[in-house]
């Protein structure tokens, strides 16, 4: 070992010798005792061996020796013999020790409760436990001056002492506190290091996260100015440096980073940074001299900075007090006798220590002083102790453990790439695959015990503690981890566990509840449908068993809970794409509510409007979260919205009656139908004459169509026929009503066409109709209009859906990376369009044509095409279009349906079920599911690609797409017919038929189907 500085109190325990030592010599008294670290005080040092023996020398006046022997040598703290020591520190005039149990033993100086004992004695010469400190295994302490910081086991920090600067991080209320506090402002973050410097301390997390707090006259904060801070401050200049390892002086601080970099920040009166300069750095500041190194280790004294790498460098004022003062400003190059391999650098107050030990790189995580982690060797090892011990100790420090949020936040992180090390808003820095496979191994049978102790560990600590405002990211994990722990999904554990777990999460400040969102944004598929999946079991348990179990104000309270944390995943879904809109709904919702009822509740508090009746006086409906009801509940919605509105028209606006809907049997007894008389051959102004003679309430009834001169009874097939025939009227290309994008085969409004804008509004009429009759129309357009409709701003995917090469186009402008977008991409704001064989040009934006499209506003020339495509080209028909549809779909209804679902209602959607569709068949004449002419028509159907599916469903039922009810809705027939095998199948699309002669043979039916479904037109332009 070497030492060199002040001996004037006897620090550097080489003798009586009272002269400073100027230049590095060899101190003797541990030589092949196997020393292990040495602690610097203010004027004394400590000496531990590996054995786990303390010895101390130097200033005692105090008590800070921790014996009464003089100071100019080691000696024996006797006091300890009974202790193996793992970690010692000093304050100014105070010493501590920690034992292997984690407890800590403290004496010297105590005037300012830095001793933790309680009281605020003035000197404390033998070594005392600190009690308050028992609960918990500590696993780092370090002294500033006078005040101490410490570490536990399960994450908990704890400071004590003077507080005249806010050093003690718990504001600034008292001078001083005299026995250890818990640091609350900090908890759930995992951290890896404590450090204190004269009356400053920092904290380190495992993901380089730096928090500083105390005396900032200098800097030593880096929070760029010289104001003291009674509370941790995130210091936001190093997150991004992969910090591993924090060291302060008196007024000085520097961080080491995982590549060996090095920051100082502080004081530099005394060249102390390394700037090659004696100015203070309020911000961290790397050292350049250092840039070609790779530091592993470093050191701060009061005035000192040490740092080692391949080589000893050290600046500041290498000793003091000095005959002649030596100050070096930038870092000077120390290389120690030959036989000496430096590996563990150590400085104080005003004196130092160097010596060889076990190589020791502070960038590699010390597992002994770290916070525990919850891995499978942990668990093993906690399973074991269970098992072999009944002492409640034991399981108490499992508990202690498995309840602590920052454990369980520093135990999956994500290493790949030191990806832990980017933790942010947006990225949450674990790895949730691990996550996973611990709880995979915790709930197998071995570990039974202790996953019930984890479960009680969540429901009566973890959980309720859970704060509004976590202190940083990193306190965060714990959302995503507990939602993959299996008891939350154990019914059994909804109201203890998963339910309160939404709770806390509902209860979080708008930033972390954000944080939150981005980082379920960032998960895979399956840990966001096991979610949702999670809670929509909730629901469904609280809507079945929740009245027997619970007394109603709960049972309300955790039903809107659950019902808010499935409307928080949507939202997430709707930005994400996790999952298909329809994963969200709860099948046997009908089954489980009144959906009636539950409409007119929302309806009526909407309307604000309070309900008398006991009965339904609950607050929470269903339909304030309209993306938990699948198709069958909207369809009840809308069919009870259209007879509110009829009892409103016959009624009044006597509100308070609406519950009785019973009384509706007068009304619809005199006029039930919505009934269109039309000719065939002028349908398109019969329906505009038709339908412009009633209501808004009246479209709303079940529609009823009568073709001039024929009999048929309308039992829906003849309503489904005239929707068919007027659309293929109204969308023959002639008119021009619509422009058909062959690359996705879809209609958009034409910019130019030859029809009164009333034929647009009998167009939104029909999809209104189509909607309230549950009948699929063949309309091919975009999900555009559906989020138009519904006031959802375009975006660039719809343009991508309509047209994918203008869409391609603006995206590849978007992404241009080089500086060459005038150049490359030759745009302005304006845009030609062909119309009839004439050109003409469209400004986006007033004088467009002379504004170029660059690299700066490129962003608002897409803004501004969508805004043309969307928006202005095609406004008036767009407006005619929605006027009608909203004449019959409009009111608070609409706002229950996501644009998707708007889709699907009027155009049904694309969930085939091919065996249902068989299960459902009806059959007639000799046909029935087990004549041979029917087993071969479904062999050789099953058979067909899917294309060859849809194009069969277009052929027999008007359009390939199926009612939003599912294939159980849509009910196909097929019967027998008399004709010879070298007809065709003939269908009959208003019914649903195929009529089929019996054909013997698989080979023929294959052909004459095939050739039946690929001659069918349609009623699209297609």
């Amino acid at each position: 070992m070497l030492c060199w500085g002040s001996t004037v109190e006897g620090q550097l325990g080489i003798g009586g010798a009272r002269d400073p030592v100027c230049e590095p010599r060899s101190c003797q008294a541990f030589n092949g005792r196997g020393l292990k670290e040495v602690a610097c005080g203010g004027r004394h040092s400590l000496f531990l061996l590996r054995d786990g023996r303390v010895y101390t020398c130097g200033s005692n006046r105090c008590g800070q020796l921790g014996h009464d022997k003089p100071g100019d040598s080691p000696e024996l703290v006797v006091a300890l013999d009974t202790q193996k020591i793992g970690v010692v520190s000093c304050g100014q005039a105070h010493s501590m020790a920690l034992n292997e149990q984690g407890q800590v033993f403290a004496w010297g100086a105590g005037g300012g409760g830095q001793l933790g004992l309680g009281t605020a004695e003035e000197t404390v010469p033998i070594p005392r436990l600190i009690k308050k400190l028992c609960e918990h295994r500590i696993s780092q302490i370090m002294c500033g001056n006078k005040h101490c910081i410490a570490l536990s086991k399960d994450g908990q920090l704890f400071t004590w002492g003077q507080n005249s600067s806010g050093q003690l991080g718990l504001g600034m209320g008292e001078p001083s506190t005299l026995s250890p506090q818990p640091l609350k402002s900090l908890s759930g973050i995992p951290l890896a290091q404590i450090t204190a410097g004269g009356d400053h301390s920092f904290a380190l997390s495992l993901s380089g996260a730096v928090f500083g707090w105390g005396k900032n006259s200098a800097g030593q904060l880096g929070l760029n100015d010289k104001q003291d801070r009674s509370v941790p401050c995130h210091i936001k200049f190093l997150r991004s440096q992969k910090v591993v390892y924090i060291s302060c002086g008196d007024e000085h601080t520097a961080a080491l980073t995982k590549d060996g970099g090095l920051f100082t920040f502080g004081d530099g009166s005394r060249g102390q940074l390394g700037h090659d300069s004696t100015n203070s750095e309020p911000l961290p500041r790397q050292v350049q001299e250092l840039m070609g190194s790779e530091v592993s280790q470093i050191a701060c004294g009061r005035y000192l900075q040490s740092s080692t790498g391949l080589h000893q460098i050290t600046y500041g004022d290498i000793k003091s007090p000095l005959p002649v003062k030596i100050t070096l400003s930038s870092p000077f190059l120390f290389l120690g006798p030959d036989h000496y391999a430096i590996t563990k650098i150590n400085c104080g107050g005003d004196h130092n220590f160097l010596f060889s030990t076990a190589p020791e790189d502070f960038r590699v995580t010390n597992i002994s002083r770290s916070i525990s982690l919850i891995n499978d060797a942990s668990l093993n090892t906690w399973r074991m102790k269970l098992l072999d011990n009944t002492d409640s100790t034991i399981t108490n420090d499992v508990i202690l453990l498995l309840s602590s949020t920052a454990c369980w936040n520093a135990s999956f992180l994500d290493e790949s790439d030191d990806s832990h090390f980017k933790t942010n808003p947006k990225v949450p820095g674990i790895d949730l695959n691990s996550v996973r496979l611990l709880f995979e191994t915790l709930s197998k049978p071995p570990f039974a015990r202790l996953l019930e102790q984890a479960t009680k560990s969540f429901e009566s600590l973890l959980i309720p503690q859970l704060p509004c405002s976590p202190p940083d990211v990193e306190a965060m994990r714990i959302y995503l981890i507990l939602s993959e722990c299996p008891a939350l999904h154990d019914s059994k554990n909804y109201i203890t566990l998963t339910i309160p777990l939404a709770m806390a999460i509902l209860r979080l400040d708008a930033n972390p509840s954000k944080v939150l969102d981005n980082w379920w944004c960032l998960v895979d598929g399956g840990v966001f449908s096991r979610l949702v999946d999670m809670y929509k079991s909730i629901v469904v348990f609280l809507l079945t068993g929740g009245k027997a179990l619970l007394v109603p104000v709960f049972l309300e309270n955790y039903t809107s809970a659950t019902l808010k944390l499935l409307e928080k995943l949507h939202k997430v879904n709707l930005k994400a794409g996790h999952v298909e809109y329809n994963r969200f709904y709860i099948p046997d919702i009908t089954t489980l509510v009144d959906i009636q009822e539950d409409y007119l509740k929302w309806f009526l508090s909407k309307a604000e409007i309070k309900m008398r009746t006991p009965a339904v006086q609950s607050s929470v409906t269903l339909c304030a979260y309209p993306f938990i009801l699948n198709a069958q509940a909207k369809t009840t919605m809308l069919q009870t919205d259209a007879e509110l509105q009829m009892q409103m028209a016959v009624s009044g606006a006597n509100m308070h009656n609406v519950f009785m809907l019973l009384t509706l049997e007068p009304l619809l007894a005199r006029n039930p139908f919505l009934v269109l008389h039309v000719r065939r051959d002028h349908l398109v102004s019969d329906a505009l004459r038709e339908l412009t003679i009633y209501s808004d309430v009246d479209l709303k009834k079940p529609l009823k169509v009568i073709f001039d001169g024929e009999e048929a009874v309308d039992a829906g097939g003849v309503t489904k026929e005239f929707f068919l025939l007027l659309l293929k009227e109204l969308m023959d290309p002639v008119y021009g009503m619509f422009t058909q994008y062959t690359q996705s085969n879809l209609l958009w409004f034409s910019d130019k066409c030859f029809v009164e804008h009333n034929w647009f509004n009998l167009i939104g009429i029909i999809c209104g109709l189509a909607i309230y009759n549950s009948t699929v129309v063949d309309l091919h357009f975009p999900l555009v209009l559906y989020k138009k409709l519904l006031g959802v701003a375009p975006t660039l995917e719809d343009l991508k859906e309509l047209s994918p090469t203008e869409g391609r186009s603006l995206q590849q402008l978007l992404d241009h990376e080089e500086d060459d977008v005038e150049e490359t991409f030759c745009l302005n704001f304006a845009i030609t369009r062909e119309y009839y064989g004439l050109t003409e040009v469209k400004e986006l934006i007033p004088g467009g044509d002379r504004i170029t499209v660059d690299k700066n506003n490129r962003e608002e020339f897409v803004e501004a095409y969508l805004k043309y495509m969307f928006r202005d080209s095609v406004s008036e028909l767009y407006q005619a279009f929605s006027s009608g549809f909203l004449k019959v779909c409009g009111g608070k209804i609409l706002s229950l349906f996501q644009p998707s679902e708007l889709m699907a209602m009027v155009v049904g959607n694309n969930n085939y079920n091919w065996e249902e569709m068989e299960k459902n068949a009806v059959y007639k004449g000799e046909y029935s599911a087990t004549h041979p002419t029917v087993r071969m028509f479904w062999e050789v159907f099953h058979e067909f690609p899917l294309e060859k599916k849809k194009r069969f469903l277009l052929f027999l039922t008007g359009s390939d797409r199926i009612p939003i009810h599912g294939m159980e809705s849509l009910r196909i027939s097929i019967q027998s017919t008399s004709a010879e095998e070298h007809y065709l199948p003939v269908a009959h699309t208003c019914y649903n038929l195929l009529d089929m002669p019996r054909y013997q043979t698989k080979e023929t039916l294959h052909r004459r189907l095939t050739q039946a479904v690929e001659q069918y037109e349609g009623f699209s332009l297609v």
